[in-house]
């Protein structure tokens, strides 16, 4: 794929991003209140971000991804335990630290993995996936099939943060406020030794950064730069990555994503995001959104299940 069909994609994607809603560093509250009942959830106009983003727990199915990483739901999602002894999990007021069975094992063991790999006590974890996946109400396109999770660029501290602190406090942004590069003064080798570690892992399918982030990995990879095709340019990702997982073995439902192009993806690829069109994008037209009927047929029972 060419450079001004990557960016047409991009820009298109960016529109719909704008128009979508809360952003990943967006404060939670202390007091969530549940949505309020819809009128009428049977009508096929309903978009489905209104009825997935009511179901408060998870289908009692087995575990499954069904459909695209931005257009299906997940059967049997498995919560990402708030807590653990290298991980902890923010924004605690979104639920949305619904995962594939497989998504939350990886994390679990990438959070213990981490100190060795970067020196960071463990990892802050941001949005996976509600707990039937499916579109969300407000601040992603993708995350539906359970198989999404976005990690902050910041170091978990060596204490248990408090509920004001996971609903309030932000990470910390790696890029200059023109875009163009990585901030010197909070971007580190740490950050690089996390990525590249991550990106090596098997079941890993993409990596989601700003492409700012994805320039001065390009510019210190060095000589081994094999990692670099699972790790791609997107906006809005300067606070945290966004880590993808391939489908899993014997789960037909998943429909996988294309294989990466086997290029590290550092030449016009990755110039095109610092085009002024892509720096400064207008704000586009609101896509209607996706009802039910635009998601597979199982998604349906996902919905209704117990």
């Amino acid at each position: 794929m060419g450079p001004n069909r990557i960016a047409l994609r991009a820009l298109c994607l960016m529109a719909s991003l704008l128009a979508g809603g809360a952003l990943a560093q967006d404060r939670g509250t202390l007091n969530p209140k549940p949505l309020p009942p819809l009128a009428h959830p049977e009508d096929p106009a309903t978009p489905a971000k209104e009825l997935f983003g009511r179901r408060p727990t998870p289908a009692s199915l087995q575990a499954r991804s069904i459909g695209f990483y931005s257009r299906g739901c997940l059967a049997g999602g498995q919560a990402l335990p708030i807590d653990g002894q290298t991980w902890q999990v923010m924004r605690l007021s979104r639920n949305r630290n619904w995962g594939h069975p497989a998504l939350v094992s990886f994390l679990e063991r990438l959070s213990a993995k981490t100190p060795r790999i970067n020196g960071w006590p463990g990892l802050l974890v941001g949005d996976i996936a509600q707990p039937r996946g499916g579109p969300m109400i407000t601040g992603h396109a993708s995350h539906q099939i359970g198989l999404d999770a976005d990690v902050w660029l910041t170091p978990m501290p060596d204490r248990r943060l408090s509920r004001a602190e996971r609903e309030e406090m932000s990470a910390v942004n790696l890029v200059r406020p023109d875009g163009l590069e990585i901030d010197e003064d909070a971007y580190t080798p740490a950050h690089l030794a996390l990525i590249k570690a991550v990106s090596r892992e098997a079941e890993v399918e993409r990596i989601f950064v700003n492409p700012a982030i994805k320039r001065a990995f390009c510019r210190d990879a060095g000589r081994d730069r094999s990692w670099l095709d699972k790790v791609r340019p997107m906006w809005g990702h300067n606070y945290h990555f966004h880590i993808r997982l391939a489908c899993p073995e014997g789960e037909g439902s998943c429909r996988p994503q294309d294989p990466p192009s086997g290029s590290d993806g550092c030449g016009s690829e990755l110039d095109a995001w610092f085009t002024p069109q892509m720096l400064h994008p207008r704000p586009g037209k609101p896509r209607p959104p996706m009802t039910l009927a635009a998601l597979p047929p199982e998604c349906r029972q996902v919905l209704v299940a117990p």
